[in-house]
């Protein structure tokens, strides 16, 4: 009787082992496919931003610095005065040229009283009208000299660091500070030959393109810029291209001299798109697990775009449009492996993910 019940009991545990690993073999797992759609992905390329008008104010005579009437980082207008040299010894220089210059009238007049009555050659009329014309000249240059002793902003901008203080004796030509134009800046980014090409393939069906800017901190610009001129060669080190997009700066945020990277969108018709989390990686190459008619889970590795976009992969080969691929549990599956699948179509897949349209 002990013998019966000991077989009963055998066969009953080898029919929950047969039960488990049967349960094991049809576990559900959720599937769902490609989705086939026109997509808008975006590029990032570092950037160098600059003032649309960037210069050195430097002095154009030499002499002790007066007065500075600026600060650093003043908005100035265009005229504006900036500094002051001492003028004393130009306009001593201006006086004397200025008498010189009344003195060669006087003879000039003169002489041409003469002249009229024959009294002295037309030659003597000419040289002394040749003098005249020397100290005018000389008078001229004289205040064009005392002019320079003061300086102005040539055009409407910031003001950068103050180089010289007051009281410092500045040579002619020496640095005494910067000028900034920030009304517009100019934003340079290298592009890659591939790119590049693509970019003028573009080009030609849509115009020059829009392009944005996040800044350093991460967060975007608030304007949009386009992209206004290319270099004309190739670096043959590097194999890019300058790109130069122009940015409105309305309320002056951006300054000579920042960083950041341009974004710049590019569609993407009738992309092949899957969720990022139906891919894992071996040795760096992306595979996902494909279902075949029998339910088995089989293995293959797919070629994804270098354009990402959010939570999502462009898959430019290695799959097709209509195949089923696992969308969870890739840890818990084998090669090879049969499992139940429960379809989720990608639309629904796809739903909460933000996929930026073409």
């Amino acid at each position: 009787m002990k013998r019966a019940l000991t077989c009963v009991g055998l066969l009953a545990l080898a029919s929950c082992h047969h039960e488990e690993h049967h349960h094991k073999e049809k576990a559900k797992f959720l599937v769902t496919k490609p989705l086939r759609r026109d997509v808008m992905t975006t590029k990032d390329y570092v950037c160098q931003i600059k003032s649309i008008r960037h210069i050195e104010v430097r002095a154009l005579e030499k002499g002790y610095l007066q007065r500075i009437f600026v600060d650093e980082g003043q908005v100035v207008k265009k005229g504006q005065r900036l500094y002051q040299i001492l003028p004393a010894l130009y306009r001593a220089e201006y006086a004397k040229a200025e008498a010189e210059a009344q003195f060669a009238q006087i003879e000039y007049q003169n002489t041409k009283k003469l002249a009229d009555h024959k009294v002295v050659s037309p030659n003597e009329l000419a040289l002394a009208a040749a003098k005249r014309a020397k100290a005018r000249a000389a008078m001229k240059l004289a205040k064009v000299h005392l002019k320079f002793t003061e300086i102005r902003a040539p055009f409407a901008g910031i003001v950068g660091r103050l180089r010289v203080r007051r009281g410092s004796l500045v040579g002619e030509s020496e640095l005494l500070t910067t000028l900034s134009d920030n009304s517009k800046m100019w934003v340079y980014f290298n592009v890659s030959e591939a790119d590049y090409l693509d970019y003028k393939q573009r080009q030609r069906a849509q115009g020059h393109a829009e392009v944005r800017l996040q800044m350093a901190n991460d967060k975007v610009f608030d304007h949009k810029g386009a992209i206004s001129t290319i270099e004309a060669d190739f670096n043959n080190e590097t194999g890019n291209i300058a790109f130069r997009a122009t940015f409105p700066n309305p309320k002056r945020l951006l300054r000579h001299g920042q960083t950041g990277r341009v974004l710049m969108d590019i569609p993407v018709k009738n992309a092949l798109l899957i969720p990022q989390k139906t891919t894992f990686e071996l040795l760096t190459k992306k595979y996902v697990f494909v279902v075949d008619e029998k339910n088995a889970v089989r293995q293959r590795q797919v070629f994804v775009a270098d354009e990402e976009l959010p939570h999502i992969y462009i898959v430019e080969k290695g799959l097709r449009e209509g195949e089923k691929i696992l969308l969870e549990g890739l840890r818990r599956v084998e090669n090879g492996e049969h499992i139940e699948p429960v379809y989720k179509h990608p639309k629904e897949v796809l739903a909460h993910l933000d996929i930026p349209a073409g």
